[in-house]
């Protein structure tokens, strides 16, 4: 059975919401790498399109399972 607690899932919603305001500075960091190595073409304009989609994942990932963690670790 998992074992769920409500201070888990407030702190992995809190994480999400950190995910959301860490996502534009990442993105904005990866895409002027990205386009400083070289000029963007269209299919290089599908892979900044992945890339997007990948960080935001990697983001709520990250945050949400740091979040519940931090949060179940406070709570006991």
């Amino acid at each position: 059975m998992i074992d769920l607690s409500l201070a888990g899932i407030a702190g992995a919603f809190i994480g999400i919401v950190a995910a959301a305001f860490a996502y534009g500075p990442v993105v904005r960091t990866v895409e002027r790498w990205l386009r400083a190595s070289g000029g963007p073409d269209e299919h290089e304009t599908t892979e900044l399109s992945l890339l997007r989609r990948a960080v935001l994942a990697a983001d709520i990932l990250l945050f949400a399972g740091a979040g519940y963690w931090f949060a179940c670790a406070l709570a006991g």
